[in-house]
C-alpha cells in the first residue's frame, strides 16, 4: 500500500465518526492543517466527505448538511462529479440527453469554436 492510500484510508477512518474534532486532530497530526485553520473545519470535513469515494454511503448526509448550511452549489460540484447530464442512464435506459446508438457527434469545420 502506498504511503497516500496509507493516509486515505486513515483519514477516512476517521472522516467516517463524523466527529469534526477527531477530524481536525487527526489532519494537524499528520501535517496536513494548522491548528486554527481551516476556519470552518466542519465545512472542510463534510466535504471530505462528500469526495470520497469509499464514502458514498455518507455522502447523502454531506449533501444535506451542505445544502442546510448554505454550500449547495458546492455539494453539487462535489458529489455530482462524473454524472454528466445526459450520460447516466437508469436501469439500462439512455437518458433522453443520450445520442441514439450509432449516432455520430457532431463535427464543426476545423479552426472554428463551438461555443
Amino acid at each position: 500500500m502506498t504511503e497516500y492510500a496509507n493516509f486515505r484510508q486513515r483519514l477516512d477512518s476517521v472522516l467516517r465518526t463524523l466527529d469534526v474534532k477527531r477530524v481536525q486532530e487527526f489532519l494537524i497530526a499528520e501535517n496536513q492543517w494548522q491548528p486554527g485553520q481551516p476556519a470552518n473545519p466542519e465545512y472542510a470535513m463534510w466535504m471530505m466527505i462528500a469526495g470520497s469515494p469509499t464514502l458514498s454511503d455518507l455522502h447523502d448526509q454531506a449533501r444535506e448538511w451542505l445544502v442546510s448550511h448554505g454550500y449547495e452549489s458546492e455539494a453539487k460540484a462535489v458529489l455530482n462529479r462524473g454524472n454528466k447530464q445526459g450520460t447516466k442512464s437508469v436501469k439500462g435506459k439512455p437518458s433522453s440527453g443520450s445520442r441514439p446508438r450509432g449516432q455520430q457527434r457532431p463535427q464543426f469545420p476545423k479552426g472554428k469554436k463551438q461555443y
